[in-house]
């Protein structure tokens, strides 16, 4: 599912690059910057590289806990759902003479998330069934949290943004037991 959001959010930043950038490939990938050795993606070169930077627990009192089902022969108990927000790093990933290239692109992505806050089936009848909505918030960082982030990722400050990603549901669809109906009742008489 994690994936999902970010190709969903990948697939219409391309789009809006070609309207508004008059580009005729994409720009925008799903990838990490490092390989795990710790060589350069090739694919990221030269593109506005989506991440994930973290996965937080949403844990809103508001949440309500997964309601058992009833079937014919008893109570189908789910697992209850997790929400999660998704730290996803947008960074451009261009190098040298082409540096106005990433600033150009990083405006422009920041603008269409600004101007796009929501995703839902409204608004975005192709978004993946098992999405109901996605908010996006761009986060601030300070200097100190900007560096630590980065050391993670490789210690090579890209321009970029980070967004926090709201209201994707992993949803507890297994089945956690299965109550058989109850039938009858037995009462024992207790001798007296």
């Amino acid at each position: 599912m994690i994936d999902r959001v970010l190709e969903h959010l990948a697939a219409h930043l391309n789009g809006h690059f070609r309207r508004h950038f008059d580009v005729a490939e994409d720009v925008v990938v799903v990838s990490n910057l490092q390989e795990l050795g710790g060589a350069p993606v090739v694919m990221s070169a030269s593109k506005m590289v989506l991440f994930l930077s973290g996965v937080e627990r949403d844990t809103l009192a508001h949440r309500s806990a997964a309601m058992p089902m009833t079937y014919a022969n008893g109570v189908i108990q789910n697992a209850s759902p997790v929400y999660l927000n998704l730290l996803v790093m947008c960074a451009a990933n261009f190098s040298g003479s082409h540096y106005p290239e990433a600033l150009k692109f990083l405006s422009g992505a920041i603008a269409y998330f600004q101007g796009n806050p929501v995703f839902d089936h409204q608004n975005t009848p192709g978004m993946d069934t098992r999405l109901e909505r996605l908010a996006l918030n761009m986060e601030n960082l300070s200097s100190q949290e900007m560096h630590s982030l980065w050391s993670i990722h490789g210690g090579r400050y890209l321009p970029s943004a980070l967004f926090r990603v709201r209201m994707i549901t992993l949803d507890g669809s297994a089945v956690r037991s299965r109550d058989p109906a109850i039938r009858q009742t037995e009462t024992e008489a207790t001798p007296g």
